[in-house]
């Protein structure tokens, strides 16, 4: 027994090192988002326990010091997997030869900041970073969009990387996802794998809508939907919506912090399912590129749909029905996407 567990051992490390390193850059990969994801990333939870990573830290130039000291953490993990870190401040250097890109860093709302401000900031961010996947990256990097607002951020980085495909863009929603989830499951008595199939419709905002019309709950052993298992119509549709929706400001008052752990998780959910796909009969929510959607979802939007992951590809899930009370939620989150759009529109070519 003592053989063949060896023998197993050296399979997975001779796999490991014979594996080509993946390049992923994490940016903003000074704050506090990043300090709780980069551990996962290099340890083998995202992207596989045989696969070697070069992780590639970008930030702006006063918090380089402080990558230095992300840096010798890393090193000090002794992971075996991480074959390199890479701190920076250049996008050359950056956005050179990526597999994958988490964009983290964006530019927060300030006191007394009018939205379409915020808005213009990010657009600078977002345009250059786009312009930059687009000179350095590969045609096939996958990019995942985490700073706020996620959904217009990640249109805008898109619209400038013309060459790599719309499909290759996605926004975050998982944490809202399992944020719904969790709710659910809490209100049943029961863990959160027991939940799946909850969908966040749209804008990753609160007008964000987080439906469980097509969810389904494993209660002791019986599968079930969750309207029945949770069996309080008006709480489904009044205060979990409100919570899931509210729940990052709600954490902010309490932890004078925004969401760190939280949103690491579901960064690693996110882009794990995108390079392993999604389990058999589940779906997972992602904001994706809206063109050709059967839901009435306006054209050229990211807006958070369920999807389906087979060979590092999306599906949005067609055939949901659709109720008056869900299409009136949808709606109006789709309303603001296409105001946030037009808005960082009008800043794109200044």
């Amino acid at each position: 027994m003592l053989t063949l567990l060896t023998a197993m051992y050296l399979v997975v490390r001779t796999a490991s090192a014979q594996a080509e390193p993946i390049r992923v850059l994490v940016t903003g990969a000074a704050g506090q988002i990043a300090y709780s994801l980069l551990y996962s990333i290099a340890k083998g939870d995202v992207f596989g326990k045989d696969q070697p990573i070069i992780l590639v830290l970008l930030d702006i130039t006063p918090m380089l010091p402080v990558l230095d000291g992300v840096v010798m953490e890393l090193q000090d993990c002794a992971l075996p997997l991480l074959r390199d870190v890479i701190p920076t401040d250049k996008v050359e250097v950056g956005f050179k030869d990526l597999d994958a890109a988490i964009l983290v860093g964006s530019m927060p709302r300030k006191e007394g900041m009018e939205r379409k401000d915020l808005l213009k900031a990010n657009v600078a961010i977002f345009k250059t970073q786009g312009e930059a996947l687009e000179k350095y990256a590969k045609k096939t990097v996958k990019v995942l969009v985490v700073g706020n607002p996620a959904n217009t951020n990640c249109l805008i980085a898109s619209k400038s990387a013309p060459s790599i495909p719309k499909e290759n863009f996605s926004c975050l929603t998982r944490l809202d996802h399992n944020r719904a989830r969790s709710q659910v499951a809490m209100r049943v008595g029961v863990s959160s794998d027991n939940v799946k199939n909850v969908i966040i419709w749209g804008n990753h905002s609160s007008t964000q809508y987080p439906d469980v019309h097509h969810a389904i709950v494993n209660h002791h052993g019986k599968e079930m939907a969750a309207f029945d298992a949770v069996n309080d119509e008006s709480w489904l549709k009044g205060d979990f919506i409100s919570t899931v929706q509210l729940r990052g400001a709600a954490v902010i008052k309490a932890r004078k912090l925004s969401s760190a752990m939280s949103a690491a998780k579901a960064i690693c959910d996110h882009m794990r399912d995108i390079w392993f796909g999604t389990p058999d009969g589940e779906w997972v929510s992602m904001g994706v590129y809206s063109s050709g959607n059967s839901y009435g979802v306006a054209d050229d939007l990211m807006y958070s749909f369920p999807v389906k992951i087979k060979n590092k590809t999306w599906k949005v899930v067609d055939g949901l029905t659709i109720n008056d009370f869900s299409r009136g939620k949808m709606d109006a989150t789709a309303t603001e996407l296409v105001d946030e759009r037009d808005t960082a529109l009008t800043f794109l070519g200044a």
